[in-house]
């Protein structure tokens, strides 16, 4: 008998020892935490005034010192000053230096307080190699601009997923900053005058030539996220990925035939991606047409024929041919903030600042 009561008190306390370790909700159920949720809380960055100083990263490529030359150049124009660290000269075969090195950069002008905003001076590849080194805690006590395209997609991932800090999809430091790139840099990052509405550029028809597409008519209202295609794809199952539910997908892309926007697209509605989405945002995929040169793939579909496709029966509005990508005239896009998409007007409206 006392054998029987020791067994059954050593069970009991075992048992309160293993689920005083579980976290249990009210209703006595397991909560379910999964690493598709996005943040709870966003946060919004300064805004920039003429005289700011934006630091110069180069998070991926490397870069030549005539680039850099050029990039301050262009940027200070608009009345910035400009800084950087010798790291952003480093090379290590394709990349600006090691992953420590860039990681390292990026943490320090996140740190400095004498830096208002950091722009990203190219893309090219290698931010996701970075992601597991960046304190993202220090990231989000410092929240400043972060401003790129391409494949700092992954940044923009990264950094929303685990601080909820809005970043900005637009111009690199080595972009054309022409009229139209500058007047909306200006308005999402300096102008306090909102709602913001972005109306497309006239885009040459050499960088598009099927024109602004409604696929899917019809208005929708989501968190803005999205990049570049292929990085977008690569994150699925890393921690730095997320769900897309009820946000407006934005998607660029360049230089993929489309066979292969084909095959990314497939992954991302097979992932269940597009499930609960809002609303998708396509920009300017350029250079995505079929090469005569490739002989297994001659009887390709085009660009258009495979976004129709795979995209026009998710039933929800969907638009080609909006102002960003690979192309001269940027629209400067906050990714994390709400926006209302008019894939009719061909307009995407922003109803709050995104910086503060």
């Amino acid at each position: 008998m006392k054998r029987e009561k020791f067994l059954k008190t050593a069970a009991l306390s075992l048992s309160t020892l293993f689920l005083s370790d579980i976290n249990i909700n009210p209703n006595n159920r397991p909560q379910k935490v999964t690493s598709s949720q996005l943040p709870h809380r966003i946060i919004k960055p300064r805004k920039l005034n003429s005289g700011d100083t934006i630091a110069f990263v180069a998070p991926g490529s490397y870069i030549s010192k005539e680039e850099l030359d050029e990039s301050i150049k262009k940027i200070e124009n608009l009345g910035f000053k400009v800084v950087y660290s010798e790291k952003i000269l480093s090379q290590n075969g394709y990349f600006s230096g090691t992953d420590n090195v860039r990681a390292e950069d990026l943490m320090e002008k996140f740190e400095d307080k004498n830096v208002n905003a950091i722009m990203c001076i190219r893309g090219g590849y290698g931010c996701a190699r970075i992601l597991p080194l960046l304190d993202y805690k220090s990231i989000k006590k410092n929240p400043k601009v972060l401003i790129g395209y391409s494949d700092v997609t992954a940044l923009m991932f990264g950094i929303f997923k685990k601080t909820g800090l809005i970043t900005f999809h637009g111009p690199v430091a080595i972009s054309t900053f022409n009229d139209f790139s500058i007047n909306n840099f200006r308005a999402i990052l300096m102008n306090e005058d909102y709602p913001q509405k972005f109306f497309n550029a006239n885009n040459s028809a050499d960088e598009n030539p099927y024109g602004v597409v409604s696929i899917v008519k019809g208005k929708s209202k989501g968190k803005l996220i999205g990049g570049n295609l292929s990085i977008m794809t690569s994150l699925i199952g890393t921690e730095y990925d997320f769900n897309y539910d009820n946000s407006i997908v934005f998607i660029e892309e360049v230089g993929e035939e489309p066979y292969r926007i084909d095959r990314m697209l497939t992954q991302l509605i097979q992932s269940k991606k597009f499930e609960k989405a809002s609303g998708i945002m396509l920009g300017i995929f350029k250079d995505c047409e079929p090469k005569t040169f490739n002989p297994a793939f001659s009887k390709s579909f085009s660009l258009m024929e495979v976004l129709i496709d795979r995209l026009g029966n998710l039933k929800i509005p969907i638009i080609y041919g909006m102002s960003f990508g690979h192309i001269k005239n940027k629209f400067t896009i906050p990714f994390g903030l709400e926006a209302i998409l008019d894939t009719e007007e061909q307009t995407f409206t922003l109803e709050e600042s995104p910086v503060i």
